[in-house]
Formats: structure tokens, C-alpha cells, sequence
């Protein structure tokens, strides 16, 4: 097949998919804005917020040690720190991964993180000086949250050794439609976030089994540092999983959400939702949103 063979076959492939795929105006203008009400986008956008919601509920979240909303805080954050070996450093109300540092241990010449990188005293404060000036979110005044770092199942630590691992759930009127195990890779410094670097996995949402991965736009079948397969996978845990999603879209009063669980020693724990959640799973799952979304409307009558 010649280049220009192929470019068609690709083509015609693209436009009969072209009426599953949700693209990001159906998404806003559909979905988004129909479904979450602006007044309560807060119960997503800020941590803290959300955290409180869900633990009120009895679902389990990262615990919170710390948190630091105002520089002179910061005089006191050494003795704080010593009482815990490893925790995780994040804005509260910041989005796609950015300013989250996750400190693994103390050694000799201080804090390292999870990617191996030592951490003084003084970056730890710059960098929560950072987040209260608001560099993760968008020049306003912030948070800095110090919680729990999440030690995560061994099953998931062989697909994703250089970090926590995460499931992204799309929700929509309290039901999951899609769901992608996102991966950390080196590239991405042991963070999961897939513009970063990392991996995307999609997963069937009955079995939990994995049937397809992406790495920067591009199909791959195992992990790019240490050749696991992403194919194939049963996920542990996976009903209870599907459960505390559920639950979460049911509690936080938003009706199109991307909640975000990592599945821990001890069972899956909500790390955040999104209220604006991205349509990339549409490419790492090769499949629109689009079917999903209209059986719900079609289920409950809207």
C-alpha cells in the first residue's frame, strides 16, 4: 500500500468513527455545562474541599498531616516533616499534575524523591513558597497540602515501578463510562500524568482488563523502561474500585466528573476529581465517549 494508499484508508477509518468521538465543544457544551454547575466546580477544583466532602462520606481519601497556606508558616515546617519518612507535596488547587513533588524517604543529606532526587530543606520551602504565590494555579493565592503518600498494590507496582499509578474514571450522572490506568514512566519523572510522559492504558470496564496503551500519541504494548506488558492485564480490586467511583459521583455534586483512584496496599483511594476532565481517553482506548454517554441519557429518560 503506497503512502497516499494509506493516508485514505486512514481518512475513511476517521470519519466513520467521527460520530462516536466526543470532541471538546460536544464535551463543553453537553455535557460540561449542562451537567456541572459552576457554583459547585469548587468541590473539584480545591482539594481540600474535596477531601472533606468524601471523607464526610466515609470514602477513603489520602490523609492530610499538613497544611500551608502563608509564608510565615514555613518557620516551623522542618520539625513538622521530621515526623514523617515520606509524604507528598501538592497545590490544592492546582490541575494536571503540576507542582506535585512526592518525597519517598530521608537520608543522610536530607529528603529524596520518589524519582531519586535529593531534596534540601530549602527547595522543599521554595517550592511551597511557590504554591502559596500561586505559580500552580494561575497567580492566586494558594494552599499547600502535605498528605499521605499512598504506597500502591504490588500488581500495580510491576506496570508502574518509577511511580503511583492511577485510574482515571469518566462519570456521568453517577455511572462510570470509560476508565485508563495512567502509568509513570522515566520521561515523566514518576508522575502519571500523560502530557508529562506517561502512559495511557485503557481498561474494559466490566473485566477491568487492560486492552490497550499509548505512550505520547503513539500504540506501544509494554512499558517503555522495563518491557512489562500493558496488555492483557487483569486489574486487582477492580468491582470495589468501580464502586468508590460510583460512589464519589454520587457525593460530589457534579454530574460529568474524571475521578482519580490509585489502588493502594489496602484497596483503591480517591486521589482527586476533575470537573473538566480531558477526552484523551478516547485516543488511548481507540473508542468515543460518545455511545457511553448517550446510553445513560437514554437510560434515565433525558
Amino acid at each position: 500500500m503506497s503512502r497516499l494508499q494509506r493516508w485514505y484508508a486512514d481518512f475513511r477509518a476517521n470519519m466513520q468513527n467521527a460520530h462516536k468521538v466526543l470532541g471538546m465543544n460536544r464535551r463543553n457544551l453537553n455535557y460540561i455545562y449542562p451537567s456541572n454547575e459552576r457554583k459547585y466546580f469548587e468541590y473539584a477544583n480545591n482539594k481540600l474541599l474535596t477531601k472533606s466532602v468524601l471523607t464526610a462520606d466515609g470514602l477513603r481519601v489520602p490523609e492530610t498531616y499538613l497544611t500551608i497556606s502563608f509564608f510565615y508558616e514555613l518557620g516551623e515546617l522542618e520539625e513538622k516533616l521530621h515526623q514523617h519518612s515520606s509524604f507528598v507535596i501538592k497545590p490544592a488547587s492546582g490541575s494536571g499534575g503540576n507542582g506535585i513533588i512526592v518525597v519517598s524517604d530521608f537520608g543522610e543529606e536530607g529528603w529524596v524523591s520518589v524519582s531519586g532526587k535529593p531534596l534540601a530543606l530549602a527547595d522543599i520551602k521554595k517550592h511551597i513558597a511557590d504554591i502559596i504565590f500561586g505559580v500552580y494555579s494561575f497567580g492566586l493565592h494558594d494552599t499547600a497540602i502535605i498528605e499521605e503518600r499512598i504506597l500502591q498494590h504490588p500488581f500495580i507496582s510491576i506496570l508502574s515501578p518509577q511511580g503511583l499509578a492511577d485510574i482515571r474514571v469518566i462519570t456521568y450522572k453517577g455511572h462510570n463510562v470509560k476508565a485508563m490506568l495512567r502509568i509513570a514512566t522515566i520521561a515523566s519523572d514518576g508522575r502519571a500524568n500523560l502530557h508529562q510522559g506517561g502512559v495511557g492504558v485503557a481498561i474494559d470496564l466490566v473485566e477491568g482488563r487492560t486492552y490497550a496503551a499509548q505512550m505520547s500519541g503513539e500504540n506501544i504494548t509494554s512499558h517503555p523502561d522495563t518491557g512489562a506488558s500493558l496488555l492483557d492485564v487483569q486489574l486487582p480490586e477492580w468491582e470495589q474500585l468501580m464502586a468508590l467511583s460510583e460512589e464519589a459521583s454520587r457525593v460530589i455534586p457534579l454530574g460529568y466528573l474524571g475521578i482519580d483512584i490509585a489502588l493502594s496496599e489496602s484497596g483503591p483511594v480517591i486521589l482527586e476529581v476533575n470537573a473538566r476532565p480531558g477526552i484523551e481517553i478516547q485516543n488511548i482506548s481507540g473508542e468515543g465517549l460518545r455511545a457511553g454517554l448517550q446510553k445513560i441519557d437514554h437510560r434515565m429518560g433525558s
